[in-house]
């Protein structure tokens, strides 16, 4: 229906589990058991020289009755580094209240990709995890009966304990773990798992550990470490993207007060077929000094000459410009074609017609992208927030000329990551420069550096052409999308997917392309791809509804009921789940209608309206209800927001799903009301929050969630409420006002009533 099963089948080439997913290591000093699951890779593919794409989960049962469960993932906020052990100890029969969990080192392939991203964490480790659970509690099981010469079926593992039914005696777990130890270990495709009515750690709202330190200000971040030794540098990258370093006044830096280091790095080029995400290094003027900010101050006086390359003219304005043409002309490739939509636009009795546009975005993580690097006898070790620890090891290595398995990297809690640290330029950057200076040494970007260099969310421009019959039924659909491109290929993600709804369920459909040559860096940023298309598919979808005199949520329910022969049931899919079921979007379109009272909107009070926006992504439907008003000066202030969720079956940890679904919604309106990146002279012209704003607490609506359960295994859901946020509200803004937003972000439109 979307990119998302694209991307999937690229990052996650296989769902492999081995026979035995579960394995029992020699008991740990003090005694205890070491519990290992193995779950496939999910994100990225693992890097060359691993074994194979695979993720491996630690739980140590220590005499002392804790469970101690390692995590493999990096934890940006997400909740991945509570779920996860929630799954496992579900299983495992574990009081919560003797686990603790800890954050792992990067483990060179042997804990697979380690990356964060694609909400995949959650359905690539459902069953694993379980069946390793699983797997523990029938050994621990095995022990006990051992203990007491009795048959392992008479006993039951209940919150930490082994109980003998018929007598009623209990143990331990930390009483049975050395013994455990010692047992054959179960074939994970035959253990019983639990039943799913008797769960009591999934589904219960648990707090995420870190979370009281974070709010007292304890919690450690990448930005927080410091080790012995260490200096601190600025890195000055060129404003024209690719841009070397020509000439620059080395000597007069090295002479201001604290500055040890002022020297050029040379960039390295992209490896190929890279897909728009890669970790090269790139030019650019290292300063270093004994503070950062004595680094910064250093900077100001930095004058660099710098060769800038073909794109030093590019401008938002001359992409403008080649898209108008580029509308005008025919499209330069057919992505998909179904029956003839230019003979039914021809005969059609309304024709709709629309020209949708959105800009290019950064991620802006409330921590800005830094890391620590200590490059000492050939080999580097890091200690980094980022989401994607495996090819940054591997981009390091071949920066510096060394091998991947003399990288260590340390990994921290990411203050924020929306994709942005999918790439690692900066723990790149961090290990060129301490191997220069022969010392350890943090790379802290400012704002300016964050926003300025970043691996932005693509923009893009749609023509959109619609044809309905005289009953005001959808008969033709067309779509030329004028997008981005690096060579003969649009970036993949700002290509909208081949499959976004309304596709499959018009007779006469198509989407074509054409492209703009740039040199602009981009990357996966929350709902990559989806976060941009659901706003313009969904907004002219609310227009053809308008057009054709109906109902906008009916309208949908109509158009998802009828699909053609073979769409809209699950064709594609992947490993954690099918495609596309339109039966399981009208069921959240349903719900939300009722949620919000959406009948009853014509009641609302002069200059407020409801808008609606549905979307399938990343395996989640979610379909939700925005209220806006619009004041006389044009004016808009979020009201309310009424969403419905599908993801499965269970909701691993309710509190904190209700915060990512809160938090990809307050994303997406923040994008809607401000968010741009525009170029000028190959340049970002946006710096700071002060010309790159994010959503203030003034502005946030009241959300109301529902999670409608489907009978079908869990998905994540760090991205899925994100697209459809988009164009719900900017239809509720047509609702209030009669304006059409059909450029983003509002700040480029005028809104006066």
């Amino acid at each position: 229906m979307n990119e998302n099963a694209e991307l999937l089948a690229e990052v996650v080439p296989a769902a492999r589990v081995s026979r035995r997913e579960f394995l029992i290591a020699s008991s740990l000093a003090g005694g205890g058991l070491l519990l290992q699951a193995t779950i496939p890779s999910v994100g990225r593919a693992a890097e060359p020289g691993a074994a194979e794409a695979q993720i491996t989960l630690y739980a140590r049962i220590a005499s002392s009755g804790t469970v101690t469960i390692l995590a493999p993932n990096p934890e940006m906020g997400q909740g991945t580094k509570t779920a996860l052990p929630m799954i496992f100890a579900e299983e495992l029969c574990v009081d919560w209240t003797d686990v603790q969990i800890e954050m792992a080192d990067y483990m060179g392939g042997k804990m697979g990709s380690q990356s964060s991203g694609g909400s995949f964490s959650t359905p690539s480790n459902w069953m694993p995890l379980r069946k390793a659970g699983a797997a523990g509690r029938d050994m621990l099981i095995s022990a006990a009966a051992q203990t007491w010469n009795v048959p392992a079926e008479e006993c039951y593992a209940e919150a930490s304990k082994v109980i003998h039914r018929p007598s009623g005696r209990k143990l331990r777990y930390a009483e049975i773990a050395q013994k455990a130890s010692t047992l054959p270990v179960p074939d994970a495709n035959k253990v019983v798992l639990k039943q799913e009515s008797a769960f009591t750690i999934i589904g219960k709202s648990t707090p995420d550990p870190d979370k009281a330190r974070v709010v007292v200000g304890k919690q450690t971040y990448g930005i927080d470490v410091k080790v012995p030794g260490m200096r601190y540098a600025v890195y000055q990258k060129g404003g024209v993207f690719d841009a070397e370093v020509k000439s620059a006044n080395l000597e007069e830096l090295k002479a201001l007060p604290g500055v040890s280091h002022a020297f050029v790095l040379k960039g390295a080029p992209a490896p190929a077929g890279a897909p728009g995400m890669d970790d090269a290094l790139r030019g650019g003027v290292a300063i270093v000094a004994d503070t950062w900010w004595r680094a910064q101050k250093a900077r100001r006086n930095l004058k660099v000459e710098w060769i800038e390359g073909p794109h030093a003219e590019d401008s938002t304005a001359s992409f403008d410009a080649q898209a108008k043409k580029l509308a005008t002309e025919p499209p330069e490739k057919s992505v998909r074609v179904d029956g003839d939509p230019d003979a039914a636009l021809k005969s059609a009795a309304k024709v709709v017609r629309a020209a949708y546009s959105y800009p290019f975005i950064a991620h802006v993580t409330m921590e800005p992208q830094n890391c620590v690097a200590s490059y000492q006898d050939g080999k580097v070790e890091v200690w980094a927030p980022t989401q994607n620890p495996g090819p940054g090891r591997t981009g390091i290595a071949r920066t510096l000329g060394i091998k991947p398995e003399d990288v260590t990297i340390h990994m921290f809690r990411c203050g924020g990551g929306f994709g942005r640290r999918l790439a690692n330029d900066y723990m790149i950057e961090a290990a060129a420069i301490s191997k220069e200076i022969g010392a350890p040494v943090k790379v802290l970007f400012a704002r300016e550096d964050d926003i300025q260099h970043d691996l932005y969310r693509p923009g893009g421009y749609h023509n959109f052409s619609a044809g309905l019959d005289a009953s005001g039924k959808l008969i033709a659909f067309d779509n030329h999308f004028v997008g981005f491109a690096k060579g003969e290929s649009i970036s993949r993600l700002g290509m909208p997917g081949p499959d976004i709804f309304p596709a499959g369920f018009v007779p006469n459909y198509a989407l074509k392309t054409s492209k703009i040559a740039f040199n602009i860096p981009t990357g996966p940023l929350r709902a990559p791809g989806d976060n941009a298309h659901a706003y313009v598919y969904q907004s002219f979808i609310d227009e053809i509804a308008h057009a054709a005199g109906k109902d906008a949520l009916e309208f949908q329910i109509e158009l998802l009921s009828s699909p053609l022969p073979g769409e809209g049931e699950g064709k594609g899919g992947s490993p954690f789940g099918p495609g596309f079921l339109a039966k399981r979007m009208i069921t959240v379109l349903e719900t939300v209608r009722e949620m919000s009272g959406w009948k009853y909107r014509s009641s609302l009070p002069h200059g407020s309206g409801m808008g609606l926006g549905c979307f399938y992504s990343h395996l989640g439907y979610v379909a939700q209800v925005h209220q806006v008003h619009v004041d006389p000066h044009g004016v808009i202030t979020p009201q309310h927001v009424w969403v419905a969720v599908d993801i499965g079956r269970h909701i691993i940890n309710p509190s904190n799903a209700e915060n990512q679904v809160q938090g990809s919604i307050l994303d997406g309106i923040s994008a809607v009301l401000d968010q741009q990146i525009t170029i000028e002279k190959g340049r970002v012209v946006q710096s700071n929050f002060n010309n790159y704003p994010v959503l203030r607490n003034g502005k946030i609506p009241t959300i109301a969630v529902v999670f409608v359960k489907t009978d079908y295994a869990p998905t994540g859901l760090g991205e899925p409420a994100h697209p459809s946020a988009l164009p719900a509200f900017c239809n509720a803004i047509y609702a209030a006002c009669g304006k059409r937003v059909r450029k983003l972000p509002l700040s480029t439109a005028q809104f006066k009533v």
